[in-house]
């Protein structure tokens, strides 16, 4: 039965669910305005710190880099090092060389000057040498070898030779006046060719003592030198044409001085 007590406590039930339902919204409402807030600031942060990693990995890297720079600017520290103490190096060795070298340069100057002397002397001493011996060596026709009587002939002169110092030898070669001029002129250096071969090979004298020539047929105006070094006029049989004159002179100590310590070199 509907009584007034009733609706009474009706009345208050639904007071009371008006009143629990007003403080629900708004204890969510508190809530929410508290913790809104209060995540905002946890996203930032979570957010900062995802940027202060990214951050600290790009400061790692670059840290990284920079040793790495760092390592292989001091590697190219020490081999420019290196590279500088080879230069060095080299530097000092080319100055001990060009140093030797000035050095050799130098002798060579001061034996250029005593070489020069020396000849300077030799030729002041040309002059001075005397005919020791005159030896006639003959040649058949046509021919520039030697035949036994003109090898022993030039053996008993390379005797001569072999007890004397600081002597020249002059070979003149010769042929008669028939044949062409050319071909006379050939044929006289080949004789005496065959002489200062012959004494060169077999008996040792030296090429730097002998001055040879071929002057082809003998001239009216050359002259023949006997062993006194008496000029005669060239009058001979065309036999005695064909010939190699071997004159030797020795130096005249008397009248050159100190003896030269070299002989006079060959033309």
């Amino acid at each position: 039965m509907y009584t007034p007590r009733a609706a009474a406590t009706a009345v208050i039930g639904a007071a009371a669910i008006l009143s629990l339902a007003s403080a629900g919204c708004a204890t969510k409402k508190y809530v929410r305005n508290q913790v809104t807030p209060v995540q905002n600031q946890a996203n930032d942060l979570q957010k900062k710190t995802a940027d202060n990693t990214t951050a600290i990995g790009d400061l790692d890297r670059n840290v990284a880099k920079t040793d790495e720079r760092a390592m292989e600017a001091d590697r190219k520290a020490t081999a420019a090092a290196e590279s500088a103490a080879k230069a060095n190096d080299a530097a000092t060795q080319a100055a001990q060389r060009a140093d030797a070298a000035n050095t050799l340069a130098q002798q060579g100057v001061n034996k250029a000057g005593d070489v020069e002397k020396n000849l300077t002397k030799t030729i002041d001493n040309l002059d001075n040498y005397h005919l020791v011996t005159t030896e006639k060596v003959y040649f058949r026709f046509n021919h520039a070898d030697l035949n036994k009587d003109d090898q022993q002939k030039l053996d008993t002169l390379a005797d001569t030779l072999a007890k004397m110092k600081n002597y020249v030898v002059e070979v003149e070669g010769f042929t008669d006046r028939s044949g062409q001029l050319n071909y006379n002129f050939e044929l006289s250096r080949r004789r005496a060719e065959s002489v200062v071969r012959y004494l060169a090979a077999n008996h040792g004298i030296p090429l730097r003592t002998i001055h040879e020539v071929g002057f082809g047929p003998q001239t009216k105006e050359m002259t023949t030198v006997d062993n006194r070094g008496s000029e005669q006029p060239a009058k001979m049989t065309r036999k005695e044409e064909r010939r190699v004159d071997v004159r030797v002179y020795a130096l005249d100590l008397m009248a050159s001085g100190p003896t030269p310590s070299h002989t006079p070199s060959a033309q």
